[in-house]
């Protein structure tokens, strides 16, 4: 692997079906998008899910603003996800394992990660994002927070 390259492996007790729902539908994607202190608003976030499609989310917080603008270039409901986002040439694939238990393994593998997204406080915000994910999970699997 390339010192640009990344992955990330996380299990989900959610079944794949419920967390491929929260990785496509805005409406889940602005309750967790983005590292922890940064908040993705329903109306900054457009999926068009299909090769080709845009995938844009808008994040905002007490630094300022970050817009993501990406093309989707997989789309396999409800295993494989990837997109390129072109102002940057970051690719990043998310890959659903049903793990056959009622949990889910995603890993994501991202490609040509640019520098400024390289170093601990940028890699532990992205981890934070994971447990926001979690987060949500666990809500809509069970009503609570935890």
């Amino acid at each position: 692997m390339n010192d640009d390259e990344f992955v990330y492996r996380r299990v989900f007790r959610a079944p794949r079906d419920l967390v491929w729902r929260c990785l496509t539908e805005p409406a889940e994607l602005a309750h967790y998008w983005g590292p922890r202190g940064m908040a993705a608003p329903l109306d900054g976030i457009v999926v068009e899910p299909h090769p080709g499609g845009r995938f844009e989310t808008l994040m905002l917080g007490e630094y300022g603003s970050h817009r993501m603008v990406a093309t989707f270039t997989e789309v396999v409901p409800p295993e494989r996800l990837a997109w390129v986002e072109p102002a940057s040439g970051l690719h990043t694939t998310s890959t659903l394992n049903d793990l056959g238990d009622g949990s889910t393994e995603v890993v994501i593998h991202q490609r040509h990660v640019p520098e400024a997204m390289r170093g601990p406080e940028a890699r532990v915000g992205f981890l934070t994002s994971l447990d926001k994910l979690q987060e949500r999970l666990s809500h809509l699997m069970h009503g609570d927070r935890s």
